[in-house]
């Protein structure tokens, strides 16, 4: 495994992170537990979950995940070994179930959220704490042009960091990030804390794929600069990248199959990348999702990948992406596919 310093904190994470999203609906506990094992004795010391978790949100599962690594911890002992982060919900006016629609980034959602998170973690402090999409309207989850709307309510920025500051100071968060931020947030964060007493942002974490890379436009420049680590999720577009939704197939058991509201990477044009991506990996000898995992790996702003399985087979295969060195005729030839089918999924 590799490591990977996060942001300008002395923390130190393993290049590939343990996402979780999918323990409590298409795993089981004992499942996640599996996982969690398998990937801590692999050397990744870095979990991510958030409170909304499992996925799709609903309110039967809501915080379910978090509750399953709780157990685990209970069961294992083993918190002392993990970077554990986790995240706290903007405007859920699209989840009633959690705090009756009505959370925002301030002062009380992010105590309240905070707090249960702990208990359902079982734990004390969580390694790093991020705000999971930003309290005001902007290009996020899936959209990419922005449209401004000058009568909406937000939560200052500065008012979230001082909440995020409150829970610092308590000893219960040891640092905090944001997720799902364009580069006007990012900078937002940054200059607040250079100008006065509020904590400064460690990481982001955005999605990041062969099919979109949409953050290399403006966010990249940024994060390298200002050594603000990204986070990168959905590497695979939840799975695409695999090929194993290609031709139309719909694998048993399957997020895509399962839920056909996701329709974030599908698309006449991602499914043309995608097969251009498959193809060019076959025909180098390399798995096609680890292909696209080294890629993301090797780029200069990228901190931690963040991958998430429901097998185990896909887990060791994964998390084995980390020895996976990119030819530079992959490269090559990866930077043509993109060029002909340019971030073809927001």
């Amino acid at each position: 495994m590799q490591y990977r310093r996060l942001g300008k904190t002395d923390m130190t994470v393993s290049a590939i992170a343990l996402g979780t999203m999918t323990w409590g609906e298409q795993n089981t506990a004992e499942e996640a537990f599996r996982q969690m094992d398998y990937a801590l004795d692999q050397g990744v010391n870095f979990f991510d979950t958030a409170e909304l978790y499992a996925i799709p949100p609903k309110a039967e599962t809501y915080g379910r995940t978090e509750d399953i690594i709780g157990q685990w911890f209970k069961k294992r002992g083993r918190r002392e070994e993990i970077i554990l982060a986790s995240k706290v919900c903007g405007p859920t006016g699209w989840c009633p179930h959690i705090r009756h629609g009505e959370s925002r980034l301030d002062v009380k959602n992010i105590i309240t959220a905070c707090e249960k998170s702990l208990q359902r973690l079982q734990t004390d402090y969580l390694d790093l704490y991020q705000t999971h999409w930003p309290d005001r309207h902007t290009n996020f989850f899936g959209k990419l042009g922005y449209q401004h709307d000058t009568q909406e309510l937000t939560t200052p920025i500065s008012e979230t960091l001082e909440a995020l500051n409150l829970l610092l100071q308590q000893g219960k968060v040891r640092q905090i990030g944001i997720s799902n931020e364009t580069p006007w947030g990012m900078m937002q964060h940054l200059n607040l804390s250079e100008i006065s007493v509020l904590p400064r942002i460690a990481s982001i974490q955005n999605p990041y794929s062969l099919l979109n890379r949409s953050f290399e436009v403006g966010a990249a420049e940024i994060a390298c600069r200002e050594n603000v680590g990204l986070l990168a999720y959905s590497p695979l577009a939840f799975g695409m990248l695999s090929g194993k939704y290609l031709n139309g197939a719909k694998p048993e058991g399957a997020r895509l199959t399962l839920f056909d509201a996701y329709t974030r990477y599908s698309g006449e044009q991602a499914e043309l990348a995608t097969q251009a991506y498959v193809k060019l990996a076959i025909e180098h000898g390399l798995n096609p999702a680890q292909m696209a995992l080294a890629f993301i790996l090797r780029q200069p702003f990228v901190t931690s990948v963040i991958i998430g399985a429901t097998t185990m087979a896909q887990l060791k295969q994964n998390i084995a992406a980390i020895n996976i060195e990119l030819a530079g005729i992959v490269i090559e030839g990866i930077e043509a596919i993109h060029k002909r089918y340019p971030n073809p999924c927001p």
